[in-house]
């Protein structure tokens, strides 16, 4: 089983469910993230700060996968907003890749204290001008930070990778990123560290559909348009996770699902964050 794909705004498109690698790292980390890919996963979410890039882009190699099929995913760090510096990180993650394009290339936070990421997205514009990156987009930005992008150089993000689970569905987020054609993409997508998968609403409606609360809360993503990136180790798990596409949620399901928003960030905030 494989995600189907949605439209970008650039003309690509990106599998509705992705693989997520944060934490998956050392010598075992190339042969899960094979197994991800043998799965069907075709979305694979990196970044500098998980220092896996070297793991990802060995089981890109490795795999028996065409490499146009594949969405890379890596994310620029805080410490190198700026234009230079963003040219220079690219190259970076592209060597530690081992690979000749990435496919798309997200800033991992605004960081508005430092006030260098409509600098940095200038940057990201030419990489993608010279073929070096596919899609470019952003990760953790805010309407005003989006506005901000648009307005300064004219291009609107791809992606937006933001925090969302059903404790933080992101209604005003969601809406600011589809008026701009940008795609929602949901980090923690699960709630990780929270007792959302205990939610006995949550276990009734997997109840009544044959299915594992997980799959319940994934399929509520898609469902809004959103593209989860769940991370697990666990090939038995991976494989759940992507088999979300051949059931549906009724409108009681995601009245019920929606009533669990209380607004609540599990992570960063992007208005102060700073992460170097």
């Amino acid at each position: 089983m494989t995600a189907p794909l949605l439209d970008l705004n650039d003309g690509h498109q990106l599998p509705a469910l992705g693989y997520g690698t944060y934490s998956i790292t050392g010598p075992d980390a190339p042969g899960i993230i094979g197994e991800a890919i043998d799965a069907g996963y075709r979305l694979l979410d990196s970044a500098v700060r998980y220092e896996n890039e070297a793991e990802v882009g060995e089981a890109v190699r490795n795999s028996s996968v065409p490499r146009d099929e594949l969405v890379v995913t890596t994310k620029l760090p805080g410490g190198d907003h700026g234009f230079d510096e963003a040219l220079r990180s690219c190259e970076e993650s592209l060597k530690r890749l081992g690979l000749d394009r990435i496919d798309l290339y997200l800033i991992h936070w605004p960081q508005p204290p430092i006030d260098r990421y409509v600098e940095t997205w200038k940057a990201f514009v030419r990489l993608r001008e010279e073929g070096v990156v596919r899609s470019i987009g952003v990760s953790n930005f805010l309407p005003e930070h989006l506005d901000r992008l648009v307005d300064e150089t004219g291009v609107a993000p791809a992606v937006n990778q933001v925090e969302l689970h059903p404790y933080l569905a992101q209604t005003e987020q969601r809406a600011a990123d589809a008026s701009r054609g940008t795609l929602t993409e949901s980090w923690s997508p699960l709630g990780r560290g929270s007792d959302l998968l205990e939610r006995p609403e949550l276990q009734q409606i997997a109840d009544k559909h044959g299915r594992s609360v997980g799959q319940v809360v994934l399929r509520w993503h898609t469902q809004l348009g959103a593209v989860p990136i769940p991370k697990s180790a666990n090939p038995e798990r991976f494989r759940d996770n992507l088999a979300v596409f051949d059931f549906e949620l009724d409108a009681d399901d995601l009245a019920t699902i929606g009533a669990l928003d209380e607004g609540r960030r599990l992570g960063g905030d992007p208005v102060d964050e700073v992460q170097l």
